[in-house]
């Protein structure tokens, strides 16, 4: 089937079809897109997480407790 004969067809039908034959598309994009086989990269995710500078400084809240 070609491009232009899966478009006529999708543009006869009703729109609440439509509706549904997009939102098939949408997952089938999705379900060969997905993550699966995909390995995690070392260092992928560098310069994305910032901490504060006082993040090992003790909380105010526990004070009473040191």
């Amino acid at each position: 089937m070609n491009t232009l004969s899966l478009y006529q067809k999708l543009e006869a039908l009703p729109p609440h079809l439509k509706k549904e034959a997009v939102d098939f598309v949408e997952s089938l994009f999705k379900k060969s897109s997905g993550n699966k086989n995909r390995k995690p990269v070392f260092g992928s995710a560098k310069g994305k997480i910032k901490l504060s500078k006082d993040f090992d400084e003790p909380l105010d809240d526990f004070k009473e407790y040191m």
